[in-house]
C-alpha cells in the first residue's frame, strides 16, 4: 500500500500543493514511469536537477526537487504543466517523505540495525537464521544483498538510498516479514537515509579504520556511528564492550546490554550483560559457554574463529533482549551456517584448507589471520590486496600485517579501480621488513593457484578482500571474478 494522491504526500510540509494521482517515487529519471514522481536531490558528485526535463518527458507527473540546504521557503513553479517543488534540506527529509508515501512500512516489522566496521553482514544473517529457525520470517538488507537469505537480490551499497530503504521494507512487509536485520552504514547515518526508520534493536559491533577518504578522522567515523544509538530512541541497544569505543560508549549507556570475551569488561556495567566464560575451536567450528543476565547457557555452531564467537554473542544477547526465550535459541544453534564469503571454509581431503573472507580493513584481516593461527597445523598463508581510489594510508598497515601474522604472504590485486595495480602493490610494500620475501601476483586467480599448489595438505590458505563479490573493478571496467568459484575449481581440479 502506498499514497496515491501528491497533495497528501507533501501535507505535512506544504498546505497547498496540486492534487495529482501518483504511482512511484523515483531518484533516477531513466527509472521514471508514467504517474511517478521524479524526486531531484543535489548528490556529492552530480546534481539530478539537471535531468528534470528528461523526468518529465518519460512520464513523471511531479518533481521534488531539492533545493539545497538553505532556510529558504518552499516553492512551486510548473514546468509546463508538471508542478516542481523546491525543498530546503531535502537529503534530511528524503527518509520521511519516502516513508510516507509507503506509509510507514518499518512500524509493522521489528527491525534491527546493526553497525560497526566489521561483522555486520555476518550478524545481520545470524540473526535472521536465528528468527527462521524458530519459526519468524527474517528479511536481511546489507553488503551480500536484500531479500530472504534463500534469495537475496544484489544491493549496490551497504545501506541503500533512503527512498530505497522504505521501498524494500514495504515489500518486505507484503511478503509477510516479521524481522529485518539492517546493515546500517556509517554514510548511510550521516545521510540520513534511515532515518524514519523505527529501530527495535541496535548492535554495535566494532570500529576500526576505514572510510576515512570520506569522514576524515576516527571521530567523525565513531560519531557517525554512534546516531544509531542517540538519534533513534532504539528499545535495545548491544554493545561490543571488548572494542575501545565501545567501552566508553556502554560507560555512559546504562541501559544498553553490554557484551564481551570476559567478565572483566562488563563487571562493573549496571545493565544488562552477557560475556563468554569458556570457548573451544575446531574444524568443524565452536563450543561455547556463556554467563548472563538472562542466566548462564552452553551452545555449538559451525563457525570459525574468534571474532565469530563475538558476533554470535552478539546476536545471541540482541535476540534475548528482544524477548526470544534462551533454551529455544540454543536448542537451534548447530543449525546456523557460515555466511558466503565470511570466513569460509573450502577444504578436500589431504588438501591445504582455503578460508574465503571479506577482510579489506587492516583490523579485520588481523582478525582473521589470528583465528586462522588457531586451525593452522601448517603454514599460514595470507593473499590480500587493497582497493585503488580508496583510503592509502591501510594499504602499508595491512601489508604489516600480513608480513607479521602469516608465514606467506601473496600481494594481489583487489579493485584497482583507476589506479596502476603496480602503485597500489608499491604502497603495501612500504609497510613490510622484508618485501623482497613477499609473493607479488596481480592476476588474483593466478595468485590463488600459486598458494594451493605450493602450500601443503597442512596449510591454511586465507584468501582476503572480495569475500562474497563475483566481479573485480579494473580501470578498464568491471569484469566478472570470484575467489568462491576460484577456490572451488582449484579443490576439483586438485582434488
Amino acid at each position: 500500500m502506498s499514497i496515491t494522491s501528491f497533495k497528501e504526500l507533501l501535507a505535512p510540509w506544504f498546505d497547498v500543493v496540486p492534487d495529482i494521482e501518483i504511482t512511484g517515487l523515483k531518484l533516477d529519471n531513466r527509472q521514471i514511469q508514467p504517474g511517478d514522481v521524479f524526486v531531484a536531490v543535489q548528490g556529492h558528485s552530480l546534481d539530478a536537477r539537471q535531468y528534470i526535463p528528461n523526468a518529465i518527458a518519460a512520464g513523471a507527473v511531479a518533481v521534488i526537487a531539492d533545493d539545497g540546504d538553505t532556510s529558504g521557503q518552499f516553492g512551486i513553479t510548473l514546468n509546463g504543466h508538471v508542478p516542481v517543488v523546491a525543498f530546503p534540506h531535502m537529503k534530511s527529509t528524503l527518509s520521511d517523505i519516502a516513508a510516507r508515501f509507503y506509509q510507514a512500512p518499518s512500524q509493522g516489522l521489528t527491525n534491527i540495525g546493526i553497525t560497526g566496521t566489521n561483522g555486520k553482514t555476518t550478524i545481520s544473517q545470524l540473526i535472521a537464521q536465528w528468527i527462521d529457525l524458530l519459526g519468524g520470517k527474517a528479511a536481511v538488507m546489507g553488503t551480500t544483498g536484500n531479500g530472504f537469505l534463500a534469495s537475496l537480490e544484489p544491493a549496490l551499497n551497504t545501506t541503500g538510498s533512503a527512498l530505497d530503504i522504505q521501498h524494500q521494507l514495504a515489500q518486505f512487509k507484503q511478503q509477510g516479514a516479521t524481522h529485518v536485520a539492517m546493515e546500517v552504514s556509517s554514510h548511510g547515518l550521516v545521510q540520513d537515509r534511515v532515518k524514519a526508520v523505527s529501530f527495535d534493536a541496535a548492535i554495535f559491533t566494532n570500529l576500526s579504520r576505514d572510510h576515512l577518504d570520506y569522514h576524515g578522522t576516527m571521530e567523525a567515523y565513531a560519531e557517525a556511528k554512534l546516531r544509531l544509538f542517540t538519534h533513534y530512541g532504539t528499545p535495545v541497544s548491544v554493545i561490543n564492550a571488548d572494542d575501545v569505543v565501545g567501552a566508553s560508549w556502554v560507560a555512559n549507556m546504562s541501559e544498553a546490554i553490554a557484551v564481551s570475551m570476559s567478565e572483566a569488561a562488563v563487571n562493573t556495567h549496571k545493565g544488562r550483560k552477557l560475556w563468554l566464560t569458556s570457548v573451544s575451536y575446531a574444524t568443524s567450528g565452536v563450543s561455547i559457554a556463556f554467563s548472563s543476565s538472562w542466566g548462564e547457557g552452553e551452545f555449538t555452531a559451525p563457525l570459525v574463529g574468534e571474532f565469530n564467537v563475538m558476533n554470535l554473542l552478539l546476536s545471541l544477547a540482541t535476540l534475548l533482549g528482544l524477548g526470544y526465550d534462551k533454551a529455544a535459541l540454543l536448542d537451534v544453534a548447530p543449525q546456523l551456517q557460515a555466511v558466503i564469503g565470511r570466513m569460509e571454509v573450502f577444504h578436500h581431503a589431504d588438501k591445504p584448507m582455503l578460508v574465503v573472507d571479506y577482510a579489506h580493513t587492516p583490523d579485520a584481516l588481523e582478525k582473521a589471520l589470528h583465528a586462522l593461527r588457531r586451525h593452522c597445523e601448517g603454514k599460514l598463508w595470507c593473499l590480500f590486496g587493497c582497493g585503488g581510489d580508496r583510503d592509502t594510508g591501510k594499504r602499508p598497515m595491512m601489508a604489516e600485517i600480513a608480513e607479521r601474522l602469516a608465514d606467506v604472504a601473496i600481494l594481489t590485486d583487489d579493485n584497482p579501480r583507476s589506479e596502476s595495480p603496480e602503485i597500489i602493490v608499491a604502497d603495501m610494500l612500504r609497510g613490510m621488513v622484508s618485501p623482497e620475501k613477499a609473493v607479488i601476483l596481480h592476476d588474483r586467480a593466478e595468485a590463488c593457484r600459486y598458494a594451493f599448489e605450493n602450500a601443503s595438505k597442512d596449510d591454511v590458505i586465507l584468501v582476503a578482500g572480495k569475500g562474497h563479490e563475483d566481479y573485480q573493478v579494473l580501470a578498464s571496467g568491471t569484469v566478472h571474478y570470484s575467489d568462491r568459484e576460484t577456490v572451488r575449481d582449484l579443490l576439483e581440479v586438485k582434488g
